[in-house]
């Protein structure tokens, strides 16, 4: 499935719809937020269809951000229908978002 870029507008209808979705909490200027991009990219072609990676500037949409407390980016957060199950901080390797990921799907 392909990563989509989420606003305070649409949150709720790509997010907290149902099924398993990765929310990326970043903004364009986090160095962090950059190097962990070709992850997510490598994890949404490794997994397809069972996980939805949705991406949100905080920036552009501060709502969000502040609606579920992110204070550091990125802040990777697993929703699983419609219910947070996980919250990973900071630049992670693709190994440890995969273990997260693989607990809840």
């Amino acid at each position: 499935m392909a990563i989509v870029q989420v606003s305070d507008n649409n949150f709720q209808t790509e997010v907290e719809s149902g099924g398993t979705v990765l929310v990326d909490f970043w903004a364009p200027w986090c160095g962090p937020c950059k190097m962990i991009a070709p992850v997510l990219e490598e994890i949404s072609s490794d997994l397809g269809d069972k996980l939805k990676i949705a991406k949100v500037n905080v920036d552009e949409n501060p709502g969000s951000a502040q609606r579920f407390g992110i204070m550091s980016i990125p802040t990777l957060m697993l929703v699983k229908d419609g219910q947070v199950v996980d919250k990973v901080i900071g630049f992670q390797p693709k190994e440890n978002l995969m273990n997260a990921i693989n607990k809840h799907l």
